[in-house]
């Protein structure tokens, strides 16, 4: 090769490897390629073509090409008849062609391109470092000819260069998608998110965020698998991306989405645009030879009215979707002022629980279950109580907010739970009698999935036989929503000879179906309709008499709550009800005065009829 085409080669080289490490975009770098290549070879038009995943042609830089030609063949698939670029990138191989008038290649293109006086083209593949063809690299001719040897050697380094600015550009834009997108929705991350906000707030204009979650995420993961959960992450992302332009989610977190709602003005149109949400988000999702329900809750903020930084935007629409997943699993909360004073309110509380426990200031205090027949105690429930800095002994029900907060449930009940085996194990030294102690179990208790082991460990390290404790299920943690994991859970629960009792029975969600889908040992009548009996009030005893009926067909143990007066005690015993507990009988105490109850009224363990109350 002679010196000067060295010269020009290198220049060439030279100018194109200074655009790719000045970080110019791909197609400025293919520009400049080409400007310098037809300066250096004024008789030839160039031309860098990119081929997708898919193998379709997209033009990358033709600068003096004319530009029909290049629109013509966009997205064009390559094939064995499709011209020059095309058949080379099918063919794996270069393509010459000396005259596109009579070439077979071009026989669907040839019209096309005499009319622009192109009359010859010669193109050359270009491969990535992986094998595949990347693009491809062409001469156009005015005339019918091939090429020369300095254009040959022109090409030699073009296609070499074109390969290196290419791979450069493709790890850029996959390490540019790894840092701003979800790799397994194709959805903005929360590092775009975050962005996306700041810019929305920028320009004053009106819009909502919209923060969702999905629900039962964990039950499908732990029963079905992980790659089940993905495929349900996927299928929301994906309809999320569906819902119109202007509702632009991003996945923020594992099941949780961030969504902005362009043009929301009032929380009238942020319902709109949640509802419209919902309704794509909703529904089965394959998953193998399996079917799983997408559900979602969702909660929002307005700008300007919720907060007019990213923050306080933020922290409201966080409010308003955890109110949503409290009251409304499965729909859509707006943000409200006093939904922050709630939210305030329980952190508070959580401090406070936290504290209390860390102090040893949270005791259980227990309420005996008595014989209504005789009044002789069969068992106890334990209730937290927490012992205020001045003395004063306060319920969990003071600090009832703050047992919303899973990890502060999951420790109390870890608390109560040690401190309760510790008082059975001493009273079971004492010789006294009794069938069990209730422990009130909550949402969660059940999260984490290993309730039945965390009972198993605390009651063998106090020597106590899992037959001594009933745990006492709300009706709205049993039955209130979709998720299976705490009617399968207490089966579990039962199977090892633990009791279970549907406290507050009546005021939740109960039905006689979910009763005989999910049977528990004990039904525990809610004191509302205690307090209605004794009062000439006849729907109370029906209701009542109802519940005793259909315990006894089911085989479950009843207890009445909240039993205060004898009119009460007179009604329920003349109805057949076997147990109660109430202020009647005594409030609930400490554990010293608990064993100087068991020491007065237990009932006789020799009495024969003890086990059919």
């Amino acid at each position: 090769m002679l010196t000067g085409e060295m010269t020009l080669l290198h220049r060439v080289q030279t100018e194109v490897l200074e655009a790719v490490a000045r970080g110019m975009e791909l197609a400025e770098v293919g520009r400049i390629l080409c400007r310098e290549v037809e300066q250096s070879a004024p008789d030839v038009m160039c031309s860098i073509l990119l081929v997708d995943d898919t193998g379709h042609l997209h033009s990358l830089a033709a600068p003096t090409l004319p530009a029909e030609f290049s629109a013509a063949i966009e997205n064009l698939a390559i094939g064995p008849k499709v011209g020059s670029c095309g058949t080379a990138a099918w063919r794996r191989e270069p393509v010459l062609v000396t005259d596109i008038a009579t070439d077979p290649l071009w026989e669907d293109y040839r019209g096309l391109a005499l009319s622009l006086g192109l009359r010859a083209c010669w193109s050359t593949p270009i491969f990535g470092v992986d094998g595949s063809v990347i693009g491809t690299f062409a001469f156009y001719y005015d005339v019918s000819r091939g090429p020369t040897e300095l254009e040959r050697s022109f090409v030699d380094t073009s296609v070499h260069l074109c390969s290196l600015a290419i791979e450069h550009d493709r790890t850029l834009s996959h390490n540019r998608r790894l840092a701003f997108f979800d790799p397994l929705t194709d959805l903005p991350n929360r590092a775009s998110f975050q962005e996306f906000l700041r810019r929305a707030i920028k320009l004053k204009k009106p819009f909502g965020l919209i923060l969702l979650d999905i629900d039962n995420l964990k039950l499908v993961n732990d029963s079905i698998g992980h790659l089940a959960g993905d495929a349900l992450i996927r299928a929301v992302g994906h309809r999320l991306a569906e819902c119109g332009a202007d509702i632009s989610a991003s996945r923020v977190g594992g099941d949780e989405f961030a969504i902005l709602v362009d043009g929301c003005s009032d929380h009238d149109q942020l319902q709109g645009a949640a509802d419209t949400i919902l309704a794509h988000t909703m529904g089965m999702v394959a998953v193998d030879e399996q079917s799983v329900m997408a559900h979602v809750t969702l909660g929002g903020a307005l700008y300007g009215v919720d907060g007019t930084d990213e923050e306080t935007l933020a922290q409201n629409a966080d409010f308003a979707l955890y109110h949503a997943k409290q009251t409304h699993r499965g729909g859509y909360r707006g943000f409200r002022p006093d939904l922050r004073t709630a939210m305030v309110q329980r952190i508070e509380a959580v401090r406070q629980l936290d504290s209390a426990m860390a102090e040893g200031w949270v005791v259980p205090h227990y309420q005996p279950i008595v014989r209504l027949d005789n009044s002789a105690i069969v068992g106890l429930e334990a209730l937290a109580r927490i012992t205020m800095p001045d003395g004063r002994i306060a319920s969990a029900g003071e600090f009832h907010s703050g047992l919303s907060d899973p990890r502060i449930a999951y420790e109390l009940t870890g608390h109560m739970l040690d401190q309760v085996a510790r008082d059975i194990r001493v009273w079971l030294d004492a010789g006294l009698d009794f069938q069990h102690v209730g422990i009130n179990v909550t949402t969660g208790d059940f999260q984490r999935g290993d309730l039945a082991e965390r009972i198993g460990t605390i009651f063998a390290r106090h020597d106590v036989p899992l037959r001594y404790i009933a745990l006492e299920v709300n009706e709205s943690v049993f039955m209130g929503g979709s998720d299976l994991s705490v009617p399968l859970a207490v089966e579990a629960l039962r199977a090892q000879g633990i009791l279970v009792a549907l406290d507050d029975f009546g005021t939740g969600f109960a039905s006689l179906t979910h009763l005989m889908s999910f049977p528990v040992d004990v039904i525990k009548i809610d004191r509302s309709f205690t307090e209605r009996l004794g009062i000439d009030d006849k729907a109370g005893e029906v209701v009542v008499r109802a519940i005793l009926d259909i315990a006894r067909r089911l085989d479950m143990r009843v207890v009445a709550e909240g039993i205060e007066t004898d009119g009460q005690l007179e009604v329920l015993t003349r109805f057949g009800c076997p147990m109660g507990q109430g202020f009647r009988f005594s409030r609930p105490v400490s554990v010293d005065e608990t064993t100087k109850l068991l020491r007065q009224s237990a009932e006789d363990p020799s009495d024969s009829s003890r086990r059919s109350a």
